[in-house]
């Protein structure tokens, strides 16, 4: 599994992350095939070729990581998984769970990706 600095090294795969995807979202893309056109976003999921990379938070238990999560239809790998800042740990895990990114932490994710 990659490290933080591990991923600035990779270009590409920084490239390739979807800062907007959402665990949420991903589920009702890849998992619930039925509901896709309803909402008429134009990414339809056609078949374990099309994939999204994104992140997320994993508040269950301390120490809490940030995951970078490559997900198809077929399975959810996790690419990288590194430790979420201490500053970061009251806004976003004050319940157990799996969160997107917030904007602060994103905003800081982009700069130490030197992401756009």
């Amino acid at each position: 599994m990659l490290t933080l600095e591990e991923i600035k090294q990779d270009r590409a795969l920084i490239n390739s992350i979807n800062w907007e995807m959402t665990p949420e979202e991903a589920i009702r893309l890849y998992l619930e095939w039925g509901n896709n056109w309803a909402r008429g976003d134009g990414f339809v999921i056609r078949s374990p070729d099309d994939y999204t990379t994104y992140f997320v938070i994993n508040c269950w238990s301390k120490p809490y990581y940030i995951y970078l999560i490559r997900r198809n239809s077929e399975e959810a790998v996790e690419l990288a998984k590194f430790e979420l800042p201490k500053r970061f740990e009251k806004p976003v895990c004050e319940l157990k769970g799996v969160y997107a990114l917030e904007d602060d932490i994103k905003a800081w994710l982009k700069q130490e990706l030197d992401a756009d």
